[in-house]
């Protein structure tokens, strides 16, 4: 990383000479307040929070409203121009003699749930302590009550937990830990919290451009997305984009039996997975035309931070079970750095108990693509759309008609997300160096910085609709199953996260 030697060592060397106070001051106000803390939150986690549930996204807003009001904080909705679209929660609170504005902004919205692939005794809003990840022996809880103490290694399981209402939870009360404790911030604070995050950020643009004035700042600290895998502190200055494309291939209009019909009858299913496989070799490169074509590399100063990511490799393998990873021998972290080709998802008709010797009707799959620095959504949209027209399909965006099926002998039909381009902040950005300075005071390890995180949020918009600058700072554990069953966090990273989100509201 090109920053300063001089510059940076005067940072740290501003904080640490109170910080270790402030930090003991923090902390000792969660101590005394952590089972009336995680009271709330567990409230909080308890109400739906699927971004297509209108009903309760507005009773979301609501409770951080009111979590906000018990600061101190005076909240308000940010709504769209539209009417009924989903509001941004927003506040403000002025410093006595700042001269800098940071907002901190986390999303309260969640993924879909199946209730039904939870483990045994977890439900999605029925937030109940963990001894551990389910997956590694991990059991409830079952004596714990309202006050009891609240062991740090535990994790507190539910949707949302880890993504991303951890970022809500966290960044409110470090503001109050500051206020409780006597100590002011020293930069205005603006807190955003959005709640379309998940359905990517519909209306976000409308809502910046709605609110500009509002929303100026000298830079946005973004409370989403893990730590690092080795547990350490990270800060992170970009992220991808993403978009997803949806693919139906057709059969026969009606199922049809595999042994009568067996050999004349297309199979959509096997039509599709050789479609897919068409589009990776088997080195795992995707090799559809000009898909890696309009990456921008790394500069230096990102790929001397890419060297000191610490290696987690050979413990991820053991953990997730995997002999040989995809990517051709390449490291991890480098991989990160690179526009993906995923399959979200496939289906078609029946498997296990419930099959039948039949050749479906059709075959569906969810692609996802997650773009870097240098990619457009629509271009890479276009490519994987010209690499299956070029494997003779006929590209519909609706359901087959009688004329079509007898006219194309291969039909797809296409539909596309709302997708959203990569996002990145230069490395060298002087409050950048500030806000290192600040997160390297809560770890007497040194943190790591990262030129991108894997994950994608909608930051382009910060920087084209706000001219903001943008970084990442997540605050949960890695193994926080996010987007999955059985979603939780782990309860010492909570209060990391305080004291993480308290030390940048102090910088200089």
């Amino acid at each position: 990383m090109s920053i300063k030697p001089v510059l940076f060592f005067a940072l740290i060397s501003t904080f640490s000479a109170s910080a270790q106070s402030v930090q003991q001051r923090v902390r000792q106000y969660r101590q005394a307040q952590e089972t009336v803390l995680m009271d709330e939150y567990r409230k909080f986690l308890a109400i739906p929070n699927v971004s297509s549930d209108s009903a309760n996204i507005r009773k979301n807003a609501a409770f951080i409203l009111q979590m906000m009001k018990k600061r101190g904080i005076s909240g308000t909705l940010l709504e769209g121009p539209a009417p009924g679209t989903t509001p941004a929660v927003f506040g403000e609170v002025q410093a006595p003699g700042a001269k800098k504005t940071i907002v901190f902004y986390a999303h309260y919205d969640g993924q879909p749930v199946n209730p039904k692939q939870w483990a045994a005794g977890l439900q999605p809003f029925v937030p109940v302590f963990i001894t551990a990840p389910t997956e590694q022996g991990g059991k409830i809880v079952t004596t714990y009550k309202s006050g009891d103490p609240i062991d740090s290694t535990w994790r507190l399981s539910g949707r949302g937990s880890a993504d991303d209402k951890a970022g809500v939870m966290t960044i409110l009360n470090a503001y109050d830990a500051l206020v409780k404790s006597k100590i002011a911030p020293t930069v205005n604070v603006k807190f955003f919290f959005e709640g379309e995050e998940e359905v990517g950020s519909t209306h976000l643009g409308e809502i910046f451009t709605k609110h500009r004035d509002k929303l100026a700042s000298d830079i946005w600290i973004i409370a989403d997305g893990p730590r690092h895998v080795s547990g350490k502190r990270v800060v992170q200055f970009g992220v991808r984009g993403d978009v997803n494309m949806d693919l139906t291939v057709y059969g026969a209009k009606r199922p049809l039996h595999s042994g009568n019909y067996g050999n004349w009858a297309p199979n959509p299913a096997m039509r599709l997975v050789k479609l897919l496989a068409s589009m990776k070799d088997d080195n795992d490169q995707v090799v559809i035309k000009g898909f890696y074509d309009d990456v921008v590399p790394l500069t230096a100063s990102e790929k001397q931070a890419l060297s000191k990511v610490p290696n987690v490799e050979t413990a991820l393998k053991k953990e997730l079970g995997i002999a040989q990873p995809d990517g051709n021998g390449k490291p991890f972290v480098e991989l990160l750095m690179r526009p993906t080709l995923n399959i979200n998802g496939i289906q078609s008709a029946n498997v296990g108990a419930m099959a039948g010797n039949i050749i479906p009707t059709k075959a569906e799959a969810v692609l996802d693509l997650r773009l870097v620095r240098g990619n457009d959504f629509t271009r890479q949209i276009e490519r994987v759309t010209d690499h299956i027209r070029a494997q003779g399909y006929h590209i519909l965006d609706h359901e087959p008609t009688d004329a079509d099926r007898q006219q194309y002998p291969k039909l797809i039909k296409i539909s596309t997300g709302h997708g959203y381009n990569a996002q990145r902040t230069p490395m060298d950005l002087p409050i950048a160096q500030e806000v290192i300075a600040a997160v390297q005071t809560t770890s007497p390890e040194p943190i790591i910085l990262s030129p991108s995180s894997g994950g994608s949020l909608p930051l382009y918009l910060f920087d084209k609709v706000l001219k903001a600058n943008v970084l990442s700072v997540p605050v949960v554990n890695y193994d926080n199953n996010q987007h999955a069953e059985n979603e939780n966090v782990k309860v010492q990273y909570l209060w990391d996260g305080i004291e993480i989100m308290a030390a940048i509201m102090l910088i200089k």
